[in-house]
């Protein structure tokens, strides 16, 4: 497989805070792969944390896993897995299963960063979807992080700019740090509209920090950690 380069990125990953929320405009838009990517450029040690992993059952690999497999290493660790490929609410319901509250996850968070340069925490889904049984989201759990900041995980395509505002609007309005703007798969010939998106979202408020390739994580786990940085304009 031939690695195409991703567009560079204006900004780089140098203003990125210590601990770093990983959401989408929507589910299957590249998080796991921008969390990956991310976890193998950022520098110093970095931990990686996902809240909720649904549709998985015992012993499978999980985004974790595949963020260990391609980063080559990352520290990983899970609050709960559920079986069902379903929002966290509905799929501990469907196992009878108790999600864990919202202070586990701030203490784990803490216990990482109190160890780490950076920690990555991957969200379920989009910043909205809820992680406990009290409603409370991803964004809920940024907003008792301290020293944290969100990155947003974009599509390449049609509709992908609306998904996006609404995603910042919303960031904003809980007076959280949009901390990035990140294609999560940039097609190897991208289309006019594709080109005008990435213009458009190169020039928004919130950092433009890269964009990662289509399929990269079929590349071998060496060659996507030798080109993370590219795709972040590291190197």
């Amino acid at each position: 497989m031939t690695e195409v380069p991703a567009p560079a990125s204006p900004t780089g990953l140098a203003g990125l805070p210590p601990v770093i929320f990983v959401t989408g405009t929507d589910t299957g838009v590249g998080k796991t792969i921008t969390t990956a990517a991310l976890a193998t450029a950022l520098p110093g040690t970095v931990s990686v944390y996902k809240p909720a992993q649904t549709g998985v059952g015992d012993g499978e690999p999980g985004d974790a896993d595949e963020v260990h497999r391609l980063s080559g290493g990352a520290t990983v660790s899970e609050g709960i897995r559920l079986l069902e490929p379903m929002a966290p609410v509905a799929a501990a319901a469907r196992q009878d299963a108790a999600l864990p509250p919202l202070a586990d996850h701030v203490r784990h968070i803490e216990q990482l960063a109190a160890v780490s340069d950076h920690v990555l925490v991957e969200g379920a889904g989009g910043l909205l979807v809820e992680l406990d049984g009290e409603g409370r989201t991803l964004a809920d759990l940024a907003a008792r992080v301290g020293n944290s900041g969100v990155v947003v995980v974009c599509r390449s395509g049609l509709g992908t700019l609306n998904h996006t505002l609404l995603t910042l609007e919303a960031i904003k309005a809980r007076n959280l740090t949009a901390a990035g703007l990140v294609i999560g798969s940039w097609p190897r010939k991208p289309n006019a509209v594709e080109e005008d998106n990435l213009r458009y979202l190169q020039n928004l408020d919130a950092p433009f920090l890269g964009a990662i390739p289509q399929d990269a994580a079929a590349l071998h786990p060496a060659r996507f950690q030798a080109g993370a940085g590219d795709w972040f304009r590291l190197r």
